[in-house]
């Protein structure tokens, strides 16, 4: 192979969401800045999984945007992009289900994403 290495990211994801993004619905994936992402670029790849399956869907990471907070994410990257089928309120209702204040505190990543392809266990 000639190209540069591509830097792949493992991530899991809620089945809500996995099936939106394998859908091609959802184009922001929400995550906290983590030390962990703090390299992730566009161009790399993410594999998402449904945790403790071997149901994955892989997207090509287009661009990746920081936010103080969950409120910013959503007000600047538009709540439809995050998830098409929920409220404004709801999401953050349910982002911040997920991640307690003390993980908001660290930031948010806005991180958009093109589905690749989609794979099931059978494969």
């Amino acid at each position: 192979m000639n190209e540069t290495t591509t830097r792949i990211h493992e991530l899991n994801l809620y089945r809500q969401y996995f099936d939106l993004v394998a859908a091609g619905r959802k184009s922001i994936e929400v995550r906290v800045q983590y030390p962990r992402l703090a390299d992730m670029a566009a161009g790399d790849l993410i594999r998402f999984r449904i945790k403790g399956t071997e149901e994955t869907c892989d997207v090509r990471v287009l661009r990746v945007t920081a936010y103080g907070d969950f409120e910013a994410l959503l007000d600047g990257e538009g709540p439809t992009n995050v998830n098409p089928e929920a409220s404004r309120e709801q999401q953050l209702a349910n982002i911040r289900a997920i991640y307690p204040p003390e993980k908001e505190a660290l930031g948010a990543l806005a991180i958009e994403i093109e589905l690749l392809e989609a794979r099931s266990a059978a494969v």
